[in-house]
């Protein structure tokens, strides 16, 4: 297991870390594979009752790595990918799953938090999805999530206009559960997970169902949807014109 993803167990949680600061927690194909595993062992452990998922310090993630992104965009299919196996995976945990966000959240590092079920960041903490500056589209079933959570406006000012939200202007808009100081982000999100595994664990995988069961079949054929016409745009003109400039502003 690649050691940008750190997994500890212990007290009833399924703490996956992200932990490649070097490139601001970029994620790749490995620790996508990393992640699931997490996932599907914690959801299949009977002493795992809570998934967490946390960054490092000012950085959670800042989407997917660029190069992989170019190789996609070369192989263009993503049916059966990492990448989707972990959206669907996010989708349809049973367990509660607990965020924490500090600092950079971009992309994915954004719309994970969209599958949580109570999700901190800190006041620092600015979510953004600048997927059509990029000449692509919304992913992990947000064009679903994000207007059932704040409404048309906020979602396309989001999604669309790609405007970064602010940690706050979050929590206003219902995306995120609650604004703590930097220093206690870690402490008070391992907190909650832990309140949440000491309630009984049958109780607490009915009421997530009923919460999410109107939904949770279109959040799957969403994730669906989105991964094919990302697929595609990936492999656009308009797409490929984004990314060289993106890789020059780089330079």
């Amino acid at each position: 297991m690649t050691d940008h993803i750190l997994i500890e167990r212990r007290d009833g949680l399924n703490i996956i870390r992200l932990n490649r600061p070097d490139k601001k927690n970029a994620l790749t194909q490995e620790m996508y594979g990393a992640m699931n595993a997490a996932l599907e062992e914690g959801e299949a452990s009977e002493e795992i009752r809570v998934h967490v998922m946390l960054g490092v310090e000012g950085i959670f993630t800042s989407g997917n790595d660029i190069s992989d992104f170019m190789k996609m965009a070369s192989g263009g299919d993503l049916s059966g990918s990492e990448v989707q196996r972990f959206l669907h995976n996010m989708a349809g945990l049973k367990k509660p799953f607990v965020t924490g966000a500090d600092g950079i959240a971009v992309g994915i590092g954004t719309t994970i938090h969209f599958h949580a079920d109570l999700t901190f960041a800190t006041p620092r903490t600015v979510f953004h999805t600048p997927f059509t500056d990029l000449a692509l589209v919304p992913e992990a079933g947000s064009s679903l999530l994000v207007p059932l959570l704040a409404g048309h406006q906020r979602a396309y000012a989001m999604l669309a206009a790609g405007l970064p939200f602010p940690a706050r202007e979050a929590k206003e808009a219902g995306l995120i559960y609650k604004v703590v100081e930097e220093g206690a982000l870690d402490s008070e999100t391992l907190a909650a997970a832990m309140a949440l595994a000491k309630k009984p664990p049958q109780a607490m995988a009915i009421a997530k169902e009923l919460l999410r069961r109107t939904e949770r079949e279109a959040i799957s054929a969403r994730i669906d949807d989105e991964v094919r016409l990302f697929a595609e745009r990936l492999q656009s003109a308009e797409a490929m014109a984004a990314f060289q400039a993106f890789m020059a502003r780089r330079k």
